[in-house]
């Protein structure tokens, strides 16, 4: 997506080999214009995948699913990092590893809004590691519902994460994919090449 790739050239900052910071658009200030038309574009690729429901995590995943809720016209669920005293029971949960964060989060989603045989796209903001999809993923099989694929908005092509859920057979797709942040430079996968 030629507008995301901009975006991050302009405004993303390299922290290092593996880190990229774009909190001025993504992931603490958002951008409206540019998560509506990721909105649009992940609506756009899943038309025909029959979802009913988008999920994510919290937080920096709400914006461009609730964006692709809203241009799908389905409900958008975030599973949650900390339990509040609402969220008691009658709970779906997974253990995610936060590979930037440094820490392991229990996370939850009521099974009041997932349900069996839902179709099921998860949006998440980065993948790196695959840990929020595999754990977004054993939620979707608890409930018995069904993944139909994983939008994302930015995906670091040299970590593992795309290759390990790409090799469980589970649509990915990524709107920018990074190659490299050596260098303290953006490099982007060609459209066409392969992972």
């Amino acid at each position: 997506m030629k507008q995301l790739q901009e975006k991050i050239m302009q405004d993303g900052k390299v922290l290092s080999d593996e880190v990229l910071k774009v909190d001025t658009f993504l992931n603490h200030q958002i951008d409206p214009e540019l998560m509506k038309a990721i909105g649009e574009e992940f609506a756009e690729r899943f038309k025909d995948s029959g979802v009913t429901k988008v999920l994510t995590i919290e937080s920096s995943g709400i914006a461009p699913a609730m964006m692709t809720g809203l241009m799908l016209a389905v409900p958008v669920i975030f599973a949650r990092k900390r339990k509040s005293l609402t969220m008691t029971d009658n709970l779906l949960t997974a253990s995610v590893h936060s590979y930037t964060k440094n820490e392991t989060n229990e996370i939850s989603v009521s099974k009041d809004f997932l349900e069996k045989g839902d179709k099921v796209l998860l949006i998440d903001d980065f993948l790196a590691n695959g840990q929020v999809v595999l754990g977004l993923q054993d939620i979707i099989e608890q409930a018995e519902a069904d993944l139909v694929g994983v939008g994302i908005v930015i995906e670091k092509g040299f970590q593992p994460g795309g290759t390990t859920i790409r090799e469980k057979s589970i649509r990915v797709e990524s709107l920018a994919i990074i190659e490299s942040l050596q260098n303290g430079q953006v490099k982007f996968k060609e459209e066409g090449t392969a992972l």
